[in-house]
């Protein structure tokens, strides 16, 4: 199981670009400095009126499937 610890702070205007589909990947760059892509779709349980802002945990298999992105509490 890999796992991936990373900050995002994106404003509701930037998230918008996700809403619509023009952008459908995100890509953040982690703890450890490697830099990760996930699809936009894992955000839509996060966003609030002042957008998506924290602390996340990203996980998947070893082969990159089965993602699941939760916040982290620190």
């Amino acid at each position: 199981m890999k796992r991936f610890e990373f900050h995002l702070s994106i404003s509701p205007e930037r998230y918008m670009d996700y809403y619509r589909g023009v952008v459908k990947q995100v890509v953040a760059q982690c703890d450890d400095g490697a830099n990760i892509q996930f699809p936009a779709s894992l955000l839509t349980k996060f966003i609030t009126a002042a957008g998506i802002h924290g602390r996340f945990v990203l996980t998947c298999d070893d082969d990159n499937k089965g993602a699941d992105l939760r916040r982290w509490k620190s």
